[in-house]
């Protein structure tokens, strides 16, 4: 008798249990239709390309190349129009400068639809913050990227960068075109490496090596996550093979961010440790991170701590390992603006073998070229935003709070409008008599307003020395047989690689 009334208990949960997920699943499904339809009305306004039944815009830009057909589109529809990724996340898509002022200039927060899916990888940083939390880690953080910190970085970058030369010297004699994304990718995330944990002279360990491709998997299964409908919901996106590959590669992240956590930690208990690192010339990002306190005299928890070196390291060495690898492409397309480049960085350099932080200021030229290359080729080619407020564009139409943004600064730095000639490389766009004219939201490489990149002067130093010493060693030309096919992969990377061919430079020649 107990047996069968156990089992008919059983039964009786085992139907509760369906029932209940069945009632969950159905209040699911109505809120995201009762979503929908409002981010639907919302854009009522804005006419936009037809969208799939199921997919929305996802399954045509994956097909015809995500960037590219974005361009077209924005041809077609001037101003904006709705980006559907499913029938339930639906963005307006903006690339225009005006368009960008109403919203960028105001501060609104990130898409939680979007940043969320980083929040498993680097927490709840910078880039994912809002409010006041967002407000006391920015002020943190800024004292970090001070010139006065980032003046002795300049070394740092120079000795990062020898070493891929070198390794780039061995390469080179094999007289054939090679893959330079990679190697970019390596000495940015040692350089990063320095001038967070003050990783010393050495160059990266294996422990290293393997943060650097988890990261490369991570971005490449963020992107994946977002094109994908069904990855959208996280009991199914956790069960999925690609959830579990995202989750591993979570904690090799995580495991090597702790342990150089706890590793300083642990020195600073010494006595000697401190004396050292109070005599060091510079103080890095993380002793800076640790020694940070706001008016109330509260520090970084351990949480938040991890939160932002996670966030620093993803959107310092992914970011600057695309613009300088694109950087290079463009030089090799244009051999007139490298070998002007090449002649100014040997003007300022002069009889020295390194570079000083007062040198950065004469790369005029080079300066230039480098934002025309972030121009066409963005690290970020896309950003997301939640209107906190209703907002209201120059051409009289207008949104509800409550709705997505998405910036596509691709699109925008293509626009026609602004830039004639949009895919003809020119780096006199950038001549000081150029800019003066020049909408302040018309190039935003390192987005714009109150939520700018608080990195992007370290960015910027990083290129230039990378850059110089890079044309300082080698002569750079396409491969034509092989020609990198464009990717969103959070940043800009190529589905193929970028492969040049390089000839070594005596410093003496006259190339």
């Amino acid at each position: 008798m107990v047996p069968v009334l156990f089992s008919l208990s059983l039964s009786h949960l085992g139907l509760w249990v369906s029932g209940l997920i069945l009632v969950l699943g159905f209040l699911k499904l109505v809120s995201l239709l009762v979503r929908r339809q409002s981010l639907a009305k919302a854009m009522d306004s804005f006419p936009g390309p037809p969208t799939h039944w199921l997919y929305g815009h996802a399954l045509e830009m994956q097909q015809t190349g995500n960037l590219d057909k974005v361009v077209s589109w924005a041809h077609q529809f001037p101003y904006a129009h709705p980006l559907w990724f499913g029938q339930f996340l639906g963005f307006l898509n903006i690339y225009e400068p005006d368009y960008a002022k109403a919203v960028y200039s105001r501060g609104d927060p990130k898409a939680l639809d979007v940043y969320d899916y980083f929040l498993p990888w680097i927490g709840k940083g910078l880039l994912v913050l809002q409010g006041p939390k967002w407000f006391q880690h920015r002020k943190l953080l800024t004292p970090g990227f001070h010139y006065d910190v980032l003046k002795p970085y300049v070394a740092v970058y120079a000795n990062s960068t020898r070493a891929m030369l070198d390794k780039w010297e061995k390469k080179a004699r094999e007289d054939k075109s090679f893959d330079i994304f990679g190697d970019v990718g390596h000495m940015a995330l040692d350089t990063l490496m320095k001038c967070t944990f003050g990783k010393g002279d050495s160059s990266l360990g294996h422990r290293d090596s393997s943060y650097y491709l988890a990261v490369k998997d991570l971005t490449l299964q963020m992107q994946q996550r977002l094109e994908s409908i069904l990855y959208h919901n996280n009991f199914i996106y956790w069960l999925t093979p690609h959830g579990r590959r995202f989750l591993r590669a979570c904690q090799v992240a995580h495991d090597h961010t702790d342990q150089v956590i706890r590793e300083r930690k642990a020195a600073l208990q010494d006595k000697k440790e401190q004396d050292k690192i109070q005599s060091r010339r510079h103080l890095d990002f993380l002793d800076i991170l640790l020694g940070a306190r706001d008016e109330n005299a509260i520090k970084l928890s351990d949480a938040d701590l991890r939160a932002e070196v996670d966030t620093f390291m993803f959107e310092g060495h992914d970011t600057t390992t695309s613009g300088i690898s694109w950087f290079l492409y463009c030089m090799a397309q244009y051999p007139e603006h490298q070998d002007r480049c090449r002649e100014e960085v040997r003007e300022i350099l002069g009889d020295r073998d390194s570079f000083q932080w007062d040198d950065l200021s004469k790369m005029t030229y080079l300066t230039m070229c480098i934002k025309e290359s972030l121009r066409l080729y963005p690290p970020v080619p896309q950003v997301y935003r939640q209107l906190s407020k209703p907002v209201s564009f120059v051409d009289g139409r207008s949104l509800p709070a409550g709705s997505l943004i998405s910036l596509h600064i691709y699109a925008l730095h293509r626009n026609s409008s602004v830039w004639p000639d949009p895919e003809v490389f020119d780096p006199l766009r950038f001549s000081p008599e150029n800019v003066a004219g020049r909408h302040p939201f018309a190039f935003m490489p390192f987005s714009a307003g109150p939520r700018n990149c608080i990195g992007q002067q370290f960015a910027m130093n990083e290129m230039k020395v990378v850059t110089a010493l890079c044309l300082l060693h080698f002569e750079f030309t396409p491969d034509a047989s092989q020609p990198p096919i464009k990717l969103l992969q959070l940043t800009l990377h190529s589905k193929n690689g970028i492969y040049l061919h390089l000839k070594p430079l005596g410093r003496g020649s006259g190339k």
